[in-house]
């Protein structure tokens, strides 16, 4: 609208030229030589260092060019089997996703792909299932990765004396981004090894910064053990206002789980495996004695569910759950008992047989439940014993914890689990971006690796440099649709979900 306004169409070029933006559709980018000085500061940064780390970015960049090939490859045939099978296992099965975001770059349009490999449940993409709570470490992470990999290739540029002209950062819709000018005529005078030192670097940076995130994630522990200790247990940092768990005898911010049933509970990964372990696992019994049992069960209406479970408790109390059990003559008993009562003052048991060693006449007492629901006593002391009837993931999707505790009141709880979240979206999407631009594709970095890969192998085996970019093109094009089927398919598998 502007660029059509004969009035405004010269200043406000003017102005975009100044502060160095470019804005088009979809599409703003800034660019500007305030960071040459201190580029050419870490480029100049002793020069053997420089030279032994860029030339194990080019060994791992190659080695990544192949590799990601394999990967690709190898996700490809999974996916087709995975679509091909009449029921898949969702729950057991990687599952490829992705986002897709073409980046502008100098002169020509990158695409990037962020492959996500999730393992027993479904990956984070935003616009699919990516929570608005996690924007801002996505977007983040995002940013960081494409700064790093950006100037990896800018301090390696000067490394081997090619001009920088600058540096910026785009945002394409809504996705952030990096770039680096560098003057191409240098780029193109500079040996085959010199270019995949810079077109590596990259890459390389990117992977660096995933292995720095995942040893910070690894220390963690011991990094803020002067301030949080670990190993007591899972911090609750959040309850969703929908969650079963919320309420007044449910969890609170603060509470300290140590237990679910007879599981005992040192970190949010042993609350993940118990619950787990619990939905996998038929419902647990608790042992009652005889003459508890007489003494708290009321005659009730027997009736079938429509699953097949069995339900005794016709009151609609909310306290009060229906058990089976059996004795010598009847497998097939039910009581509708108070749960509190039952469960506080009993031990977990499997049969009958688990609660004879007390020499009192005992019954093991299971919840008469629908398929899929337990019964899961979660112990956070002080406090009373919560007693949840439900799905087992459903406490585990709503409930936030964290396995750090601080050492005194004033300090946040929801450090650590900021920190522990920002790696993990670093490990991703860094490394993302270092697999997938290392794919011999048009447009990534691969294109130039492997064009400068072919320059620097095969010019005394192929004489002529147009039969090696006949070969380099043919590559590229295998590249591109073996990485544009697995977009077509990840995004189908997005869609179908």
């Amino acid at each position: 609208v502007l660029q059509s306004s004969n009035s405004l169409k010269a200043s406000y070029e003017d102005w975009l030229l100044t502060y160095g933006l470019t804005v088009s559709p979809f599409h703003i980018r800034w660019q500007t030589a305030v960071f040459n000085r201190q580029f050419y500061n870490w480029g100049r940064w002793k020069p053997r260092f420089l030279y032994l780390w860029f030339s194990v970015g080019m060994v791992f960049g190659i080695v990544a060019m192949f590799g990601s090939v394999i990967l690709l490859g190898k996700t490809l045939m999974q996916t087709l089997t995975q679509m091909l099978t009449e029921a898949p296992k969702a729950q057991n099965d990687r599952m490829l996703q992705v986002v897709v975001s073409i980046l502008s770059s100098g002169l020509y349009l990158r695409l990037y792909i962020l492959i996500v490999l999730c393992e027993n449940g479904p990956c984070s993409v935003p616009g699919v299932n990516l929570p608005v709570s996690q924007l801002t470490y996505f977007f983040s992470a995002i940013l960081i990765s494409g700064v790093i990999h950006e100037v990896g290739h800018g301090v390696a540029a000067i490394r081997e004396q090619v001009r920088f002209n600058g540096f910026g950062i785009f945002i394409f819709i809504i996705y952030p981004g990096a770039f680096v000018d560098l003057f191409t005529t240098h780029l193109q005078l500079i040996s085959p090894v010199q270019q995949l030192r810079i077109f590596c670097a990259g890459v390389w940076h990117n992977f660096v910064l995933g292995v720095a995130s995942f040893v910070v994630l690894f220390l963690l522990p011991a990094i803020l053990f002067p301030f949080y200790y670990t190993g007591a247990g899972a911090l609750v940092t959040e309850v969703a206002e929908d969650s079963p768990a919320n309420g007044p005898r449910g969890l609170f911010v603060g509470d300290l789980v140590t237990n679910l049933q007879d599981c005992p509970v040192y970190s949010v990964e042993d609350w993940n495996s118990c619950l787990e372990d619990i939905s996998e696992k038929s419902q647990v019994g608790y042992c009652v004695s005889a003459a508890t049992l007489q003494q708290l069960s009321f005659p009730a209406r027997v009736y079938s569910r429509l699953d097949g479970s069995v339900e005794c408790c016709s009151n609609n109390s909310l306290t009060d759950v229906c058990f089976s059990y059996s004795n010598n003559l009847d497998s097939h008993l039910y009581a509708c008992l108070p749960a509190r009562k039952v469960i506080e003052a009993s031990k977990v048991c499997r049969t009958n047989m688990d609660c004879q060693k007390d020499f009192v006449p005992s019954f093991c007492v299971t919840p008469s439940l629908e398929n899929q629901t337990r019964l899961i006593r979660v112990k956070h002391p002080p406090h009373i014993d919560m007693l949840y009837v439900g799905h087992p993931m459903h406490l585990q999707y709503t409930v936030s914890l964290s396995s750090f505790v601080p050492r005194q009141n004033f300090l946040s709880i929801d450090l650590p689990v900021v920190i522990e979240t920002f790696c993990k979206y670093v490990i991703s999407l860094s490394g993302a971006l270092a697999v997938i631009n290392a794919v011999p594709c048009f447009a990534l970095d691969g294109q130039w690796i492997l064009n400068s890969f072919l320059e620097a192998t095969l010019s005394s085996l192929i004489v002529e440099k147009q039969s090696r970019e006949l070969v380099g093109f043919l590559i590229l094009l295998a590249g591109s649709a073996l990485l544009a089927a697995n977009v077509a398919l990840g995004l189908w598998l997005v869609t179908a979900r």
